[in-house]
């Protein structure tokens, strides 16, 4: 009789994830702290963690902390077990001043938060076209940040350079400069006079700065096709191109239709303003959390539509009139080109509504 009353008690796990091993903690529908236990990370030790935690009852939900990090296999394991998953945020610093850090007590807060469904939200599902062509954004950004190290490290030697190679290269155009530097022929035997050592180096950077430009045009050529194969009608957007969609596909995930609304979007790409009010003063900050990245692809839109799109043009005009500034105005369109976003990803298979 005890058996079947406990297996049909409901409770709720919560994980603490870590590159080696997995923190769980389960709780009751009560609060209640039933235990914690400690899991390696790998496939055995997530079949273990899941049969510990239904051996406490029926599991209605598990809170993992990091499912697009350390959780990200457990939390595969546990959809394909069908196990509602949701992500917990780390607790606040006053939180942790409070009852102190250590991997029971983050499980134990995880599961609580799950329980409560306070601060936690469903995560990514990483496991289609989306999480491909995140991979593959990973290595073009990379290409991109070393690229553009290359370059500014080979203005600084031409600056401190001798004159007459200084006078040389300083004015020439960026296409130029890669091309002279990386066909020179400096004489490594004298590497040991500045001059020559000067153009060692400028070769060496000009031919890297080559090899990530092919290495940049090769992603390129792959993720622009994914993009269109994912969403075809977010490109069609006024602004868009495959760097700033593909981004946003990131951002919003394999499966969109975890972002429950479009201000809920807005939230993720830290396009929507905070309350900041106080007595009689009624007044919004700027929001500075969110995915960054999606908030920088909001500004590029809107950066683009301020030149092209004549609808943008009149809005800012008309804004300035009222007496906002250039940055208040460009927060408010990416307000409102998030909403625009937000029906592209979440109806893939519509073409997005025409504006008069």
């Amino acid at each position: 009789m005890s058996t079947i009353t406990q297996a049909r008690v409901q409770v709720t796990g919560g994980v603490d994830t870590h590159k080696d091993t997995h923190t769980a903690a389960v709780v009751d529908t009560a609060g209640r702290l039933l235990g914690t236990a400690q899991f390696p990370a790998t496939p055995t030790g997530h079949a273990a963690l899941l049969d510990w935690l239904t051996g406490h009852g029926e599991v209605v939900l598990v809170a993992v902390e990091g499912t697009g990090a350390y959780g990200a296999g457990l939390t595969r394991f546990l959809h394909t077990c069908g196990v509602t998953v949701v992500e917990a945020d780390r607790p606040d610093r006053k939180t942790r001043r409070w009852q102190g850090k250590s991997d029971p007590v983050d499980a134990e807060a995880a599961a609580r938060a799950g329980l409560a469904a306070r601060r936690t939200g469903i995560p990514k599902a990483a496991n289609g076209q989306v999480e491909a062509l995140r991979n593959l954004r990973v290595a073009r950004r990379s290409a991109v940040r070393q690229r553009a190290d290359a370059q500014r490290q080979m203005h600084t030697l031409i600056i401190t350079a001798p004159e007459p190679l200084r006078a040389d290269l300083r004015e020439r155009r960026i296409d130029d400069l890669i091309k002279r530097c990386a066909t020179s022929r400096p004489a490594t035997d004298r590497a040991d006079q500045p001059a020559t050592a000067v153009m060692i180096a400028l070769r060496s950077l000009a031919r890297r700065h080559q090899h990530l430009t092919e290495e940049i045009e090769y992603l390129d050529a792959l993720i622009a096709p994914l993009v269109d194969q994912i969403n075809p009608h977010l490109t069609v957007l006024n602004g868009i191109g495959p760097d700033v969609a593909g981004q946003l596909l990131v951002t919003a995930g394999d499966n969109p239709e975890r972002l429950h609304s479009e201000a809920a979007f807005a939230m993720l790409c830290g396009a929507a303003p905070l309350p900041a009010s106080s007595g009689k003063t009624n007044r919004h900050r700027l929001n500075r959390g969110g995915d960054r990245q999606a908030n920088a692809a909001l500004h590029r839109i809107v950066i683009c539509r301020l030149r092209w799109d004549q609808r943008t043009r009149d809005y800012t005009e008309r804004r300035t009139k009222e007496g906002l500034t250039k940055k208040e105005i460009i927060r408010c369109l990416k307000r409102y080109v998030a909403r625009e976003v937000y029906e592209a990803l979440t109806n893939p298979a519509q073409p997005p509504p025409t504006t008069p």
